[in-house]
């Protein structure tokens, strides 16, 4: 098992800048690959963003790129998602995932889920 937790979420205005943190703990943090997804209300679980085991290779999802960065500290069993000029669309519950195979996009090739933290974006 692998347990993920959030933090960083929060109320910003638009065009400002929120860092939010994912702390696992349970197994070996580096076989994992780690994502970022986000979920509105009545709306889909999308993707956000996903950074390999090492940390060498990311995606970014074409809604937040250029805006938001993904990174990870193997050291700190923590993941970092970035994000900067956010926008009221950005709105939404973010979701830290980890996946024992690959580190796409999809939902469904994520093994473990932490429970959220909020990001709220005034305008």
């Amino acid at each position: 098992q692998v347990q993920l937790v959030e933090s960083g979420g929060g109320l910003v205005q638009a065009g400002g800048s929120l860092r939010l943190s994912c702390a696992a703990s349970g197994r070996t943090f580096s076989n994992y690959g780690m994502g970022w997804f986000r979920q509105a209300p009545g709306k889909e679980r999308d993707f956000v963003a996903a950074i390999s085991r090492a940390g060498s290779g990311t995606n970014v999802a074409d809604s937040v790129k250029g805006r938001f960065t993904i990174s990870r500290d193997n050291a700190k069993n923590t993941v970092y998602l970035q994000m900067n000029s956010l926008k009221p669309e950005d709105t939404a519950v973010y979701l830290c995932a980890a996946a024992s195979v690959g580190w796409n996009g999809k939902v469904y090739e994520y093994d473990y889920w932490g429970q959220g933290t909020q990001v709220t974006v005034s305008s």
